[in-house]
């Protein structure tokens, strides 16, 4: 029995679900942890030294770098990336 193709693809089955944004934003998310933390590694910063530098707690900072909490907010995004002489940005696509 030859199997046909049920649904056009994996987004639109996270869509249909209702799954999708947030999908979305975790995957978001944990790059954009992965990308601080790497840049932490090579400029030699401990959590507790970023924290410090960005006038914040470490318990803060843990929270910034956990993938899976997409709620961080862009004032604390822009600042991490400021303390690491970087900048964030952000676009608008057309959905596909």
């Amino acid at each position: 029995m030859a199997k046909r193709h049920l649904g056009s693809d994996f987004d639109a089955f996270l869509s249909d679900e209702g799954l999708l944004e947030d999908a979305i934003a975790i995957a978001v998310k944990r790059v954009i942890a992965w990308q601080l933390a790497e840049e932490m590694k090579a400029q030699h910063l401990t959590k507790q030294a970023m924290a410090n530098k960005m006038h914040t707690s470490r318990v803060a900072l843990n929270r910034l770098l956990d993938e899976t909490d997409t709620s961080v907010t862009l004032t604390t995004l822009a600042r991490a990336a400021s303390v690491l002489g970087k900048r964030i940005s952000f676009q608008l696509e057309d959905a596909a």
